[in-house]
């Protein structure tokens, strides 16, 4: 691209330069006065003219004689084709005897030259255009030939270096992974004891946890360079061509060697084989066999191990993942509270802060955010702060930052009436009073009637501290939390009188509820079995031809299951309601008056409230 910006900038000057000759050409050379031929005349006849040089139809007059032909004139003049200044000066009665007339030969150089360029630069032009569409046409060709060449990013050293350090958390995959920085950096003392250096390591772990920059951590620490690529960049509409870019790749890492591939998203052509979708000819079963024949065909010693990663492990082909190809599985989980402190000090480092910002409380509440939330946290409190004209981000842009992050920004245009305002009211406050008063409900971090992201309101509970397990009881616990909003709507306004504003509430009921009993193996009659339906390839088309894993008669029972669970969590929730009514209107009334209420005032409200004996599990 930049030779050819090179070419057409050359042409463009080549163009200036031909039309500055032209003008230089046709722009008068001297600044001598021309007069009308009737003054030209007069001058004559009143005798300050005392020599008329006439070349062609140009007239040259001299006020003192001019010492030559070619001395410079006082002024210029243009008489008429064919006619003589001396009869026409005799006409106007001129006595010629007292002017000298000189008739001087027409200077043909310039007149050739103009008619020389005048047919050239058309000529020029017609050559220049020809010349462009053919570098075009040259272009198109090139990219042809490079269409089956790998368009993998090479990072290297300098400014683009990422190491360990540049990471932060995730210490137990920092270990893992710096044996393969020892294998690039020292791979003799591994074939010393007969160790085969690995081919290939796996990064599995959810989106925005860090695979990318971990891998490139990897080649910052072994010092070798780091071939990027996605996986959708080997596919295209021709078959062949993703096989011939993996080709393309392969040859380019080993002529590099040591060095590291990176594939990133590597479920986009590693899924498992065999769907029946696009056959055996389907461009990207035919780039997972290049691949895999690729990682088959790498002599030891070339030291280029293949790095992926994927947040979908469970849909690759069984062959990627056999020794001697992907060896290393490496989990990149998300990150507890210790690792969010280190990675919200790395994304503040270089924004200034004001003593308020507390990152150890943001790290405490932000349990199950990646490390793309937490940078997307930090740089929404910078805008925030900007927005403002501060200088430094305070405590409450953090906090804001994180709220609109987790739940979705304020939508204050939205107008509601009255009546629906006390409906979210006390919809809002059922769920806080609920998930207050049952003992593995998470506690309530804050309650607002604002409506954010596409909500009317938020009951926000956040977990006191990171979790790995959660019981039967917690789970029931949440679906009594989750349906408080509509019971406590049933218990102020009656059955009928419900509203829609519980709908996204119900969905979420029935989807952990179903999840219990489908895939955890938490319902009563069908404890400890599970029924995933997901245990085939995890492909789409899969779930199309493939039955379901268990029968009719299941089905039903599973679908009464999940049934009881939410009718026990209603009547839970019910329960708690009308034992702590009085609270239940506390808190509406002050989310009437303020709108928000934080965690602290939650407490105060409902200070005195009680876990009624029927709501007991």
């Amino acid at each position: 691209m930049k030779k050819n910006l090179q070419k057409n900038l050359g042409f463009a000057g080549f163009i200036l330069v031909m039309i500055l000759v032209l003008v230089a050409l046709f722009a008068p050379s001297t600044t001598v006065e021309s007069i009308s031929f009737t003054d030209a005349v007069e001058k004559i006849k009143a005798g300050d003219i005392q020599k008329v040089a006439v070349q062609g139809e140009t007239l040259k007059l001299f006020e003192d004689g001019g010492s030559d032909s070619n001395s410079e004139a006082d002024f210029t003049s243009r008489k008429e084709t064919d006619s003589s200044v001396v009869t026409v000066l005799r006409e106007e009665g001129v006595d010629t005897s007292q002017v000298t007339v000189d008739v001087l030969e027409e200077d043909e150089s310039g007149r050739i030259w103009v008619n020389f360029l005048t047919s050239l630069i058309p000529v020029m032009l017609i050559i220049g255009v020809l010349v462009f569409f053919m570098r075009q046409a040259g272009s198109q060709g090139n990219q042809a030939m490079n269409f089956g060449k790998s368009r993998a990013k090479v990072f290297g050293g300098g400014k683009e270096k990422v190491t360990f350090s540049d990471v932060a958390g995730n210490a137990e995959s920092k270990e893992e992974l710096q044996e393969v920085v020892e294998f690039l950096k020292f791979p003799k003392k591994f074939r010393e004891v007969g160790a085969k250096i690995p081919k290939g390591v796996l990064l599995v772990g959810s989106p925005g946890t860090g695979k990318t920059l971990m891998a490139r951590a990897v080649a910052g620490e072994a010092g070798v360079p780091f071939f990027s690529i996605s996986g959708s960049e080997f596919v295209e509409m021709f078959v062949g061509v993703g096989a011939s870019r993996v080709r393309d790749l392969f040859s380019k890492a080993t002529k590099n060697a040591p060095c590291i591939i990176f594939i990133d998203e590597i479920d986009a052509v590693g899924r498992r084989r065999g769907s029946g979708m696009g056959g055996g000819h389907d461009e990207r079963e035919q780039t997972l066999n290049q691949i895999l024949v690729e990682m088959d065909g790498f002599e030891q010693g070339t030291n280029v191990i293949v790095i992926a990663a994927t947040n979908r492990p469970d849909v690759l082909d069984p062959a990627l993942l056999r020794p001697g190809r992907f060896d290393r599985r490496v989990s990149i989980p998300l990150p507890d509270r210790i690792d969010r402190l280190a990675i919200l000090k790395v994304h503040y480092k270089e924004k200034p802060t004001d003593s308020s910002v507390k990152l150890d409380e943001l790290a405490a509440k932000t349990a199950g955010s990646s490390g793309a939330d937490l940078m997307n946290i930090a740089n929404e409190s910078a805008i925030l702060a900007a927005r403002r004209n501060s200088k430094s981000i305070s405590n409450v842009d953090v906090t804001n930052a994180f709220e609109r992050v987790a739940i979705g920004p304020e939508r204050k245009n939205k107008i509601m009436n009255e009546k629906e305002k006390e409906i979210t009211a006390y919809h809002e406050a059922g769920h806080a009073l609920v998930g207050h008063v049952l003992p593995l409900s998470d506690p309530i971090h804050k309650v607002t009637i604002i409506p954010r992201g596409g909500t009317g309101g938020v009951t926000w509970a956040l977990p006191p501290e990171d979790k790995s397990y959660h019981s039967i009881n917690e789970y029931k616990d949440v679906l009594a939390r989750i349906l408080g909003g509509r019971v406590a709507e049933k218990v102020m306004y009656g059955t009928d009188n419900v509203t829609t504003g519980a709908g996204n509430d119900l969905k979420k009921a029935a989807q952990l509820a179903r999840d219990m009993i489908v895939e955890q193996g938490m319902g009563e009659g069908k404890r400890d079995i599970v029924y995933n339906p997901d245990n085939n390839s995890g492909l789409m088309f899969d779930k199309m031809v493939h039955d379901r894993p268990y029968s009719e008669a299941t089905a039903r029972e599973i679908d009464q299951e999940v049934e009881g669970l939410i009718r026990e969590a209603a009547r839970r929730a019910e329960e708690v309601i009308k034992a702590n009514k009085k609270y239940l209107k506390d808190l509406a009334e002050r989310l009437l008056d303020v709108e928000t209420v934080d965690e602290k005032v939650v407490k105060e409200v409902f200070e005195g409230s009680k876990l009624p004996k029927a709501a007991t599990i």
